[in-house]
């Protein structure tokens, strides 16, 4: 399989990991309340972890809204 055969399967990926990372990062910065850990803790993981880093937020990490 070549790049360009490839392409269509990695641009919807790629869009989903921004669109994942984005969101969760501006709900870490935004709201103070987390199950456990902080707020720099949250920030590396949702950075660093790429696609998997926001959703661990999501499931562990995201506080009840205030």
């Amino acid at each position: 399989m070549t790049l360009q055969e490839a392409l269509p399967l990695i641009i919807p990926l790629v869009i989903l990991e921004l669109t994942l990372g984005i969101v969760a990062l501006v709900h870490v910065l935004k709201h103070p309340n987390y199950r456990f850990g902080n707020k720099a803790m949250w920030v590396v993981i949702v950075l660093f972890l790429q696609l998997i880093g926001p959703i661990v937020y999501f499931i562990f990490g995201r506080g009840r809204e205030a």
